[in-house]
């Protein structure tokens, strides 16, 4: 027994013992590194200081823009862009069919016979803003063209074989008045030939529905005019004194046109009315950079090029971009000497080449620049130059926003034409003929 107790006694003093070793071992082979490895101590203060300020400036969620977003202060541009991860490839797009056979080029052929494609009191989803012939144009001359491309055969519209390439997809137009212009001719040429029962429009402030149901597919448009995220993406109150934009985030409209099979965007008139304020998505104190119109518009496609870029597979999802769509606001550009606009004007402009002032060279260049970075991701529906010679397809005073044009209004053409939307049946009819052709 006082064996057994004087080993237990002594059973204590050998685990201190061994804790003492371990510890000594470990500062030794600590200070062993530090040798090797020296690193102060503060700088791992400093090191972990800044991970942690980088990873939370990451991923701060910036206050989003709507139509009550201000300023606090303007400065200069800084030069910064938002395109500094942008992942272009370095070679243009694949030649294709279309660019072999330009489907861009060519003349309007007057054809009573097979236009309009429909009839404009027979589509329910119609736009007052489009319906010309509704609210008093008495001329309807301007709904019977066709284009003709010079050398090649546009193919002719079929309702029933357009659905069959929709089947079981979302197609989707993203972009301004004008885009949605061109989502309503769409529903228009393919809505006749669904039962009542199995077709509905769904309006959901920004995006609204077209659904057919017997062909699982819908035709849908998303309000974004500057594609980019901005203050002016609400629907319906958007004409601000002060037009702000993040040229770095797109993820808003994004996260609504990501899944579908076919989109059709389009940027371009917003961008011609003054300066746009930048502000940054890492920019706390809301102070915004001011920029003119060409090189914020330049900063956005920069955006929504990387974005498709990074996202689109051509083998999976389908791409368009529709170039600017004209405007004809001064009538000596077609008629030397004369001081109208596009208001009574009946016939297309028959000199070939013609380009007016609605219609900025230079932004094509840009785009071209752009969009052609991009590969085979993004087909281009070139709209502009056949659009100029349609100085006749505008709706001019034939039209209903909010409210019909009083009598004193109409009398006054020169203020009150709208020489920047299309009348339907019209123009974009042909614009969605070329993507039916492309598709």
């Amino acid at each position: 027994m006082q064996r057994w107790s004087r080993k237990k006694t002594q059973l204590p003093l050998l685990v201190l013992l061994f804790i003492f070793l371990a510890a000594s071992t470990v500062l030794y082979i600590e200070r062993t590194i530090q040798q090797f490895n020296p690193e102060p101590h503060n700088s791992r203060q400093a090191f972990v200081k800044s991970t942690l300020t980088t990873h939370a400036r990451a991923n701060r969620t910036a206050k989003p823009l709507d139509r009550f977003s201000k300023c606090s202060a303007t400065v200069e541009y800084s030069g910064r862009r938002g395109g500094q991860t942008l992942r272009f490839g370095n070679h243009g797009r694949t030649k294709s069919t279309e660019e072999e056979c330009d489907l861009f080029s060519g003349k309007w052929v007057y054809d009573n016979g097979s236009y309009p494609l429909y009839d404009e009191g027979k589509c329910p989803y119609m736009s007052d803003q489009l319906a010309c012939h509704r609210h008093g144009r008495s001329d309807l001359e301007y709904q019977h063209w066709r284009w003709e491309p010079h050398g090649c055969n546009l193919k002719r519209w079929n309702t029933r074989e357009a659905w069959e390439k929709l089947r079981g997809k979302r197609l989707m137009f993203v972009g301004d008045s004008l885009n949605r212009g061109q989502w309503i001719s769409m529903v228009c040429l393919l809505q006749s030939v669904i039962p009542v029962d199995k077709q509905s429009m769904t309006p959901n402030a920004e995006l609204t529905i077209f659904k057919a149901e017997n062909y699982n597919a819908t035709v849908e448009f998303l309000w974004a005019p500057l594609l980019v995220d901005s203050n002016s993406d609400d629907p319906v109150n958007h004409r601000l004194d002060e037009r702000i934009m993040r040229p770095d985030s797109l993820l808003k409209h994004a996260s609504r046109w990501q899944n579908a099979d076919i989109l059709v965007f389009n940027t371009y008139l917003w961008w011609r009315q003054g300066p746009v304020k930048l502000s940054w998505s890492d920019e706390e104190d809301d102070v915004c950079e001011e920029l003119d119109g060409y090189r914020a518009m330049e900063l956005a496609m920069e955006a929504w090029a990387n974005w498709i870029a990074t996202n689109v597979d051509p083998a999976k999802k389908k791409v368009f971009f529709v170039t600017m769509s004209p405007t004809h606001f001064w009538s000596r550009e077609w008629a030397a000497g004369s001081e109208g606009n596009c208001y009574s004007e009946k016939t297309p402009i028959e000199v070939e080449g013609h380009w007016g002032g609605g219609s900025d060279i230079p932004t094509m260049r840009m785009l071209d620049r752009v969009i052609g970075q991009l590969s085979d991701k993004v087909s281009v529906l070139n709209i502009t130059q056949l659009s100029e010679y349609r100085k006749d397809g505008h709706p001019s005073v034939y039209r209903k926003f909010w409210e019909a044009l009083s009598p004193q209004q109409l009398s006054n053409p020169s203020t009150y034409s709208d020489c920047i939307h299309w009348c339907l049946p019209g123009v974009p009819d042909v614009w969605n003929q070329l993507l039916f052709h492309m598709l």
